[in-house]
């Protein structure tokens, strides 16, 4: 019999899954879209909170309805598309992009501004990432523990400065929203909402979920149906505050023009907002908010990417892996921050497209009878898209994809990959139909019931 959860252990938990989200890369988005859309910000928000912060709890629920982890939920196209989806994903969140990222932006955030001398910058950096690495797994050593380490003690403690920094923006404004930027004048919304794939907790909540369903055994919760329930308790709570926080960041980033100027990236806008705010002690605010929102990202990456490695080489245990991926990504992090991000958009622009289109399908699930074909045909669909706007991202081939493609509406908003889906998804329903495929309907608690057509 499953223990009973009190509301105070739902709290925790969703602190702990929104510490989880709140990393040190995420709260650098809104700010910037704040400085570049200026009164356009909050139709520009409308797109961000979509695919920055709404997908976050459809993404839970898909992932508990699609059979608990990542892989269940892609091997519903093939297992071969769920082995190279989910891998993919895992390294990207874990050791090759977001780990690196993390530990670069705390660095060049909360430790860099201290630094009178450039001279030494990398030996700087090397040393910083080798210490904060080691404390990210000392963290992430026992999954067990992440509750009590994320959700009781770290999350309140940045939550609490960060509301600080935010409170102060709006008692005391730094200036008047201006004029929007050039790339914010049209497509403002679509603008928004590609510009919610860089915050990655879409993708998050995929690789979270092993982890956070390993870490809520040690309270009794034992039965898949009472951690979906659990599950999607703690998600309504850390979107609640996902929102609340990606506003208040967006605001502070639209405020900030006349006092600190137009910036180059987030960082810099949050760095110089908290100065332009509290002076020199600004400096230490949010360098204590960057290094804790950091040290949390990295610790739930590291673990939810060990523990997908755990399962699939289970000769290897979670504790060497999460050895091995701290290496790979401190090797990563000191090649720079510049190297880090360009490795970013390109992969985003190709994993995000197909991790929306996932949802969208086991939410649709029954409606289609949940024939294997309407998912083959709509992943191809939204992928051969994604894959396009992928090599364009990477400087690839730019022109010609863009003069033979630029057909596709919403193509050029980035967004072409909806068309494409839309269409596959027909096909695939007449494929499916035209062969009798069995059905595949899952009920309420998420079961899988398959049937004949």
């Amino acid at each position: 019999m499953d223990k009973k959860v009190s509301f105070s252990q739902v709290l925790s938990i969703g602190l702990m899954l929104f510490a989880m989200f709140l990393g040190a890369g995420n709260v650098i988005f809104a700010p910037m879209l704040g400085q570049q859309a200026g009164t356009n910000t909050w139709l520009a928000m409308g797109g961000f909170l979509i695919t920055g912060v709404g997908l976050v709890l459809l993404a839970i629920i898909a992932l508990t309805r699609g059979g608990g982890t990542v892989e269940k939920l892609a091997g519903r196209v093939h297992p071969r598309f769920a082995t190279f989806f989910s891998m993919l994903l895992f390294l990207t969140l874990g050791p090759i992009y977001v780990i690196p990222r993390t530990t670069s932006v705390v660095y060049e955030i909360g430790l860099n501004p201290l630094i009178q001398s450039a001279a030494n910058e990398r030996l700087y950096l090397l040393v910083f990432s080798v210490l904060f690495i080691l404390l990210t797994i000392l963290l992430s050593w026992d999954t067990k523990k992440l509750v009590d380490n994320l959700g009781k003690i770290i999350t309140p403690i940045f939550s609490i400065l960060l509301a600080v920094l935010i409170i102060k923006s709006f008692i005391t404004p730094m200036g008047k929203i201006g004029a929007p930027g050039e790339e914010y004048i049209d497509g403002v919304f679509l603008k928004g909402f590609t510009q919610g794939y860089y915050t990655m907790d879409v993708l998050a909540a995929f690789i979270f979920g092993g982890i956070f369903i390993k870490s809520i055994s040690s309270l009794g919760i034992k039965s898949e149906k009472e951690v979906s329930k659990l599950f999607i308790k703690a998600g309504i709570i850390t979107i609640i505050g996902l929102i609340a926080l990606q506003v208040s960041m967006a605001w502070m980033g639209a405020s900030s023009v006349d006092a600190i100027g137009l910036k180059e990236n987030g960082g810099e806008v949050l760095a110089e907002s908290a100065i332009a705010l509290f002076g020199n002690y600004g400096i230490y605010i949010i360098g204590t908010i960057i290094f804790l929102t950091g040290i949390t990202t990295n610790v739930a990456c590291l673990a939810a990417v060990s523990e997908y490695f755990e399962r699939i080489v289970p000769s290897i245990s979670y504790k060497k892996w999460i050895i091995v991926f701290s290496i790979i990504g401190t090797i990563i992090t000191n090649f720079g921050l510049n190297t880090v991000l360009t490795l970013a958009s390109p992969i985003l622009l190709l994993l995000y497209p197909l991790a929306i289109a996932l949802i969208a399908l086991i939410f649709a699930n029954n409606l289609f009878k949940g024939y294997q074909s309407v998912y083959v045909s709509t992943v191809a669909g939204v992928g051969l898209v994604a894959l396009l706007d992928s090599l364009k991202e990477a400087h690839i081939l730019t022109n010609a994809i863009n003069n033979t493609f630029g057909f596709i509406p919403l193509f050029e908003h980035g967004v072409g990959w909806i068309s494409t889906g839309l269409v596959g998804f027909l096909i695939g329903l007449i494929v499916a139909k035209t062969k009798k495929e069995s059905s595949v309907i899952i009920d309420i608690a998420g079961q899988v019931n398959d049937k004949v057509s």
